[in-house]
């Protein structure tokens, strides 16, 4: 028998502490109380135990030393240092109890504590027997924790958003009242009841059942989103968002209209802005403006305002190779991603996930800042707007579309040209070279280092590709498209055959439609030309109102239909057939009658009106 030995009967388990010629000093490994002295013929019935076989029974694992965490190895040596302090006293019980005392008040913890962290190691033998234990609530649930359980689900974790408070005494009306609804003698305190609420609650089950999915996507969810340039690599990623700018604007008539929509796309890779449509209307018809201004000179575009510039100040008048868009309908409808036909790559973004398309949300704000304080009161919106008693602000309203297009213009140029990107992730090549931060220079320098990622399209491209479409059919009477008739001379064969086809048309202006054949666009020309020129809602406004006269009509064309029928039969009823005529000479009857009924016009209107 040696020191650090292991034996074991029945279910008790010592370990060899100090050995002495008529004594030994052990553990009990399994309780863990305070080593004792006793004799070796107490030991009679024990057997050697191996100290793996002891690991495993009492499920203590060593692991390697890089896997605990730092925290957890900082508590193990502090726990070890106390150890080793009362280790060379431990056959002393005397001198072993004052160095626990002096180790405790050292250490500011208590003298239990330092008993419990050196039975266990002398019990395992090992110092990572002194890491902190992970604490385990496998015990099953009292009948009043299961009652606060039910009642959190019930009456907190909902829509309702309940307090607390309200929630407890909901549970006790439930559950702790006799059928006369009084208070049973024994129920949770609300302390218990709020103790269990904060040792179970997880925040984000929180924040998903009382504000809703949406609101925790938008509002709460941890924003872990990667660099934006992990997926623009290069210029050429354009992200595309609108907003509803904070300003009233008027007409120039000076009568009030109401707040426009920006509409914007900003090349991810830079956060120059590529593009924008400023207007009252949106859906597809702001997402055309917007990919028409993107392909616009804008040296020519500022110059129709009443601006000039420079072409380094915005110097882009290409599309992008991808557009990176939110959930917004006219983003996921047929009519935008028809753009891919023009060789652009289109990604829909989650829901809720504005981080991904930062550079767009940052120029909203941006523009919006740089304007609002130059026109406090002449229709900018405040924060207080909604509250009660604030200022209509509505009332200050001067501006009109175009004086402000001017500004958001001068906005734009400012944050592509002059503003500082100061937190733009520089790479090395780009300290090494020294380029200016700012957006149109960093636009520069990435497509001389990446290579150009823009495509060449015309207006006229973009205006045929946005087109709204439809299915047309051929017939004898010309191509059939939304109700009305449409010609093209070539088509001849097809007129005959008939069959379908893809047909583009403009809502605007009925005169004419376009035909979708391998990748090209032919034009047809209206055939009802009392048409021409009008709306598809033109059309069927005119339509609508035929429909109505023809629809009024029709009861007095069934009257006079029915009065037809009875004046036949009147005249018909006059005579009966005799059975008897004769079908020889009708040549010569024929004749006869036809001298009978024979009428001079000129003599006889003649004599009427003095012309004989």
């Amino acid at each position: 028998m040696k020191k650090n030995d292991l034996f074991c009967k029945d279910d008790s388990v010592l370990r060899v502490i100090h050995v002495q010629e008529n004594r030994i000093m052990v553990i009990d490994c399994v309780k863990c109380t305070m080593p004792v002295w006793m004799n070796p013929t107490d030991m009679c019935g024990y057997v050697e135990y191996a100290e793996e076989k002891y690991y495993s029974d009492a499920n203590f694992v060593v692991v390697d030393d890089t896997c605990i965490r730092t925290k957890d190895k900082t508590i193990m040596h502090e726990r070890y240092a106390m150890v080793t302090a009362i280790l060379p006293f431990v056959a002393d019980e005397k001198i072993r109890s004052v160095a626990i005392s002096k180790v405790a008040e050292q250490y500011e913890v208590s003298k239990q504590s330092v008993r419990s962290y050196l039975c266990r190691y002398l019990a395992f033998n090992h110092i990572q027997s002194l890491l902190p234990q992970k604490k385990s609530d496998d015990r099953e649930l009292t009948q009043d924790e299961k009652n606060i359980r039910w009642s959190l689900n019930k009456f907190f974790y909902n829509k309702n958003r309940n307090s607390l408070k309200t929630a407890y005494t909901l549970m006790l009306k439930e559950k702790y009242c006799d059928e006369e609804g009084n208070l049973l003698e024994e129920y949770p305190s609300y302390y218990q009841y709020r103790y269990f609420y904060r040792k179970h609650r997880k925040l984000q089950n929180y924040y998903i059942s009382r504000e809703g999915l949406s609101a925790y996507q938008r509002d709460f969810r941890p924003l872990v989103g990667g660099n934006i340039q992990a997926f623009a690599p290069c210029p050429g990623v354009g992200m595309i968002d609108g907003t509803i700018c904070d300003i009233y604007l008027v007409d120039d008539a000076g009568r009030l209209v109401g707040r426009p929509l920006l509409v914007t796309c900003v090349d991810a890779f830079s956060g120059m802005c590529m593009g924008y449509a400023l207007t009252w209307e949106g859906g597809v018809y702001a997402l055309r403006n917007l990919m028409l201004n993107v392909v616009t000179d804008k040296v020519e575009h500022c110059r129709n305002h009443g601006i000039d510039i420079s072409p380094h100040e915005w110097c882009n008048n290409q599309l992008p190779y991808k557009l990176v868009s939110d959930q917004g309908s006219e983003y996921i409808c047929d009519t935008f991603s028809q753009l891919v036909e023009l060789g652009v790559q289109i990604t829909n973004l989650p829901p809720y996930r504005p981080e991904l398309k930062s550079w767009a949300e940052l120029l909203f704000r941006l523009l919006q800042d740089n304007y609002k304080k130059h026109l406090r009161s002449k229709g900018i919106i405040e924060v207080d707007y909604q509250e009660r008693g604030s200022h209509d602000y509505r009332k200050d309203a001067c501006l009109t579309m175009e004086q402000f297009e001017k500004i958001v213009i001068h906005c734009i140029l400012y944050h592509n040209s002059k503003r500082s990107n100061d937190n733009f992730p520089y790479t090395e090549e780009m300290l090494d070279a020294e380029v200016p931060p700012y957006s149109t220079e960093i636009w520069k320098w990435g497509l001389e280092h990446y290579g150009v990622r823009l495509l060449d399209v015309t207006p006229e491209q973009i205006i045929l590709t946005l087109l709204p479409r439809t299915i047309g059919r051929f017939t004898r009477q010309g191509l059939k498209v939304n109700g009305l008739r449409y010609y093209n001379d070539g088509f001849t064969e097809l007129y005959l055959c008939g069959g379908e086809a893809e047909v583009a048309y403009n809502p605007d202006d009925v005169s004419a439609v376009w035909l979708i054949e391998d990748g090209k666009y032919i034009r047809f020309e209206l055939i009802d030309v009392r048409f021409d020129g009008k709306s598809f809602d033109a059309v069927e406004e005119l339509k609508q109102k035929q429909r109505q006269i023809s629809k009024d009509a029709k009861e007095y064309s069934l009257q006079a239909e029915i009065q037809l029928a009875r004046n036949i039969e009147t005249v018909a009823n006059m005579v009966k057939p005799s059975g008897k005529v004769s079908t020889k000479g009708i040549r010569d009857n024929r004749s006869k009658e036809q001298k009978k009924q024979h009428i001079d016009y000129v003599r006889k209107v003649g004599a009427e009106d003095g012309l004989e």
